[in-house]
């Protein structure tokens, strides 16, 4: 019977006018409690060259493929619970330029240029994976440059602590400059895997996966491939994970560079999201599964939607179970608020299209808003006095950026000027406090973590009435709490 209705489904377009005229399909199907998973019961899908993949025990994705897949008749079959399509999920933040003149403009100019940044590997390669190098030490000479560092004071909190190399925080995100000075001798290193010996030797599934994993493109090397700066006002990543990875946990008294909130922790680099600034439902799914089955105790998540694409009010079943995957195994997610509607912020309690995933209603997430120097949200930064816990510093943060660099600019060329401004740069502060206070108290439940983080905050004006704890992050306080 689950045969002929999967033959039943496959439908091909040609033969029916009913059909969608596209020849591409991207769904995710979760099978029926008491269904394996095998090859055989979506042969028929790969017969019509469609691409069958296991994402986890539950969820199974089909892509492409020639035929029209009928939905309605394979939701029928009593193996499958639920299909949805694979929906979209991208960066938050976006520098291109809308205006059609000015982007032909700068379309113009890029044509000039290519050839400059094509040649250059920031842009264009996946380095090799570099060893651990020895410790430096001395002073960080940019940390004054932090003054996110400053105002949520980390260097009296660690006088407790500066975090335990036991501690794991997955950065999913664009990816990780894993060659970077400040952010190497930090790299989560899985010592179940022999290094390019072509074996899962933990077999976890993954294949020389010995900092991470890269699920854009399937391979160990989950490297921050960001775009040029002057490419970004038409769209792309501008080296968006790397930057959020020294805010988590950029090394101290190393002698180079900056340092993040919890400074000797381990970073785990997962790069779900492209180049382009853009990722899918299924790649996220299996970033918080493999973050959260090899070790990390928190999740950092600078990414998301403005209100979910699905129009049907069911939202976006496969990840909202992902994050409850990270919940059930005693794992924080920390969410980006948002950036509002057109760069101005709402309040994603009342907003038909709340920013998701750090609206949903699990109880592992903190949703973090962002504040300036002088303790005001951004004007961009999203906010809700039940959906929104905190703010962390996310208007001109200065931090890592690709090739070994350090800054707070994102762009500044031909009249054109960006900071590094987001929720997504506010994020991985709360992220990095998390570890740092897990660190000092390793018997903690995420719950003790998160009501720590919540109940340590400073009020601030500004939080009144807009965030659950009327406060900013205060990692003093914290580790004290």
């Amino acid at each position: 019977m689950f045969l002929h209705i999967l033959l039943a489904a496959l439908c091909l377009s040609a033969s029916s006018h009913a059909a969608p005229k596209t020849n591409k399909q991207d769904l995710l199907i979760k099978l029926a409690p008491g269904h394996a998973y095998s090859m055989q019961m979506f042969a028929q899908f790969e017969g019509g060259g469609s691409k069958v993949e296991q994402l986890n025990d539950q969820w199974i994705r089909i892509e492409g493929g020639k035929g029209f897949i009928n939905k309605q008749l394979l939701s029928q079959n009593p193996a499958i619970e639920y299909i949805q399509p694979n929906y979209p999920i991208r960066l938050l933040e976006d520098y291109s330029i809308q205006d059609p003149l000015r982007r032909a403009a700068v379309m113009k100019m890029l044509s000039r240029q290519a050839q400059t940044f094509a040649k250059d590997p920031k842009y264009t390669d996946n380095p090799a994976i570099p060893d651990a190098p020895p410790q430096g030490s001395g002073v960080d000479p940019l940390v004054s440059n932090q003054w996110g560092m400053i105002n949520i004071d980390v260097q009296d909190a660690w006088k407790v602590t500066k975090g335990s190399p036991d501690m794991i925080v997955a950065v999913i995100d664009t990816g990780v400059d894993y060659t970077h000075e400040d952010l190497l001798p930090n790299l989560w290193r899985n010592t179940k895997e022999i290094p390019n010996n072509g074996i899962d030797d933990d077999k976890n599934g993954y294949v020389d996966d010995v900092i991470g994993w890269d699920f854009v493109t399937n391979d160990n090397k989950p490297y921050d491939l960001a775009v040029e700066p002057l490419q970004l006002l038409t769209g792309g990543n501008p080296g968006h994970g790397t930057h959020c990875a020294g805010n988590v946990g950029a090394r101290s008294d190393n002698g180079k560079g900056i340092a993040g909130v919890a400074p000797n922790i381990k970073l785990m680099s997962l790069r779900f999201i492209s180049e382009k600034g853009q990722g899918t439902t299924a790649d996220a799914i299996k970033a918080v599964r493999y973050a959260v089955d090899n070790g990390a105790k928190v999740l950092s998540n600078s990414w998301g939607s403005e209100g979910e694409d699905p129009a049907d009010g069911q939202g976006n079943k496969a990840l909202r179970e992902a994050v409850q995957y990270a919940q059930d195994k005693g794992v924080l997610f920390i969410a980006a608020a948002g950036n509002g509607h057109k760069g101005a912020g709402y309040s994603n309690d009342t907003d038909p299209n709340p920013s998701y995933p750090a609206t949903y209603p699990h109880e592992n997430i903190i949703s973090v808003a962002a504040l300036d120097v002088n303790n005001n949200f951004g004007s961009f930064s999203n906010w809700g006095p039940k959906t929104v816990h905190i703010g962390a510093p996310g208007v001109k943060v200065y931090s890592t950026v690709v090739g070994s660099g350090y800054t707070d600019t994102v762009i500044d060329k031909f009249g054109f000027h960006a900071t590094w401004d987001g929720t997504s740069m506010a994020t991985p502060h709360v992220a990095g406090a998390a570890a740092l206070y897990w660190s000092a108290y390793p018997n903690k439940t995420w719950r003790e973590v998160k009501a720590a983080i919540l109940g340590s905050a400073k009020k601030i004006p500004a939080a009144a009435g807009k965030l659950v704890t009327e406060g900013r992050l205060d990692v003093n306080a914290l580790m004290h709490y």
